[in-house]
């Protein structure tokens, strides 16, 4: 006896009947509300989602394969790293050691349960496995180092700026994982919608991008080469998730054109304009001093030219004309079709299993 198809918005699959059966058809597929088997991963209709799933299988990584032993003879060394650098590391390890987390959980119980598109649905298991991994590489480099494990991974509830941010992003997160959730309407659709710009353009887009600019810049000074590696590695995965991210917000939106309106994008920009206050808040905080050639204000004009990027990739209104990107040699960095070790080694691609080769 034939499956019925399963039913949208997280309810368990339906039970199996005899009646309504037909093979699945290609316009039947939808990425929100699609009445199909979720089940049927072929015929594809949204190949550019299982294209992004096989880059990331072709893409994968651990983070025990990078050496930290430079790292951690650099860390006990007491004239090894300034106490500005150092604070660097710290805080963002206390940011990231729980942003992954949170990017997790929201694939796995909200984000997976309402989106209907098989394809896509393969690419989001990839991508909750990469989140694990981030929190593996994080905790990795907090026991290469021998960190107090009590302070960085409480500092989401510890570290203002750090606090802020999450509490920005949690609300987002409760929407998508209350049982009680279900697309199908105007109100809980533009939710989702909203939702899923939220961890894609803000989250994954914009909040990760002063951490990363500041790990990689002590990379490319010859100082926590272990870290920064992960931290590229790690940054190869975030863009691919906020493409593939972007591509899906852009799919809803073709498909469900009445969810675009006047006033959402408007609470778009607004959400965008929150966001890049936060992260700023969160550059001073980690930064209250120049260090590595960078300082805080820089940061300022970096995310405006980055939230900027965000609202055109998603066909919203410029918030910041003429902001420029002060750091151009991250500009290479944000696509990441090819990997690139901007530490004044090689250029080489990555494939498969720990390839990065570092002379």
């Amino acid at each position: 006896m034939p499956p019925s198809p399963a039913s949208v918005g997280g309810d368990m699959l339906s039970a199996p009947s005899a009646t309504g059966f037909r093979r699945i058809r290609i316009d039947d597929k939808r990425v929100i509300n699609g009445d199909t088997d979720v089940n049927q991963l072929v015929p594809f209709k949204y190949k550019w989602a299982w294209e992004k799933y096989l880059a990331a299988c072709a893409n994968h990584w651990m983070p025990q394969e990078i050496s930290m032993s430079r790292d951690i003879a650099l860390w006990k060394d007491p004239n090894g790293l300034t106490a500005d650098e150092r604070r660097l590391v710290t805080r963002n390890l206390g940011f990231f050691v729980t942003a992954d987390s949170l990017a997790a959980n929201n694939i796995v119980l909200g984000t997976y349960r309402h989106i209907t598109a098989p394809e896509c649905r393969q690419y989001l298991l990839r991508q909750a496995f990469e989140e694990a991994i981030h929190t593996h590489a994080y905790q990795y480099i907090v026991e290469s180092l021998g960190l107090d494990e009590g302070e960085i991974f409480n500092a989401y509830q510890e570290i203002g700026s750090i606090r802020d941010k999450d509490d920005f992003l949690i609300p987002f997160i409760n929407i998508l994982t209350n049982s009680d959730f279900k697309t199908g309407t105007l109100e809980n659709d533009q939710k989702l919608l909203r939702s899923l710009i939220v961890f894609a353009c803000l989250m994954e887009g914009l909040f990760f991008y002063v951490g990363f600019v500041q790990i990689l810049a002590l990379g490319r000074q010859n100082k926590m080469t272990g870290a920064a590696e992960q931290y590229q590695y790690i940054l190869r995965d975030e863009s691919m998730h906020c493409n593939f991210g972007i591509d899906l917000i852009n799919q809803i939106k073709m498909e469900n054109p009445h969810l675009w309106t006047a006033e959402f994008r408007e609470e778009i920009q607004e959400l965008v304009k929150q966001a890049v206050e936060l992260e700023y808040r969160y550059a001073e905080d980690t930064m209250p001093r120049g260090v590595l050639g960078l300082n805080a204000p820089m940061f300022k004009e970096y995310l405006r030219f980055i939230a900027n990027r965000r609202c055109q990739q998603i066909g919203v209104e410029l918030l910041y004309p003429g902001a420029n990107n002060p750091f151009p040699w991250m500009s290479e960095m944000t696509d990441l079709k090819k990997e690139r070790n901007f530490f004044e080694t090689r250029v080489i691609e990555y494939q498969t299993g720990g390839a990065l080769s570092w002379e």
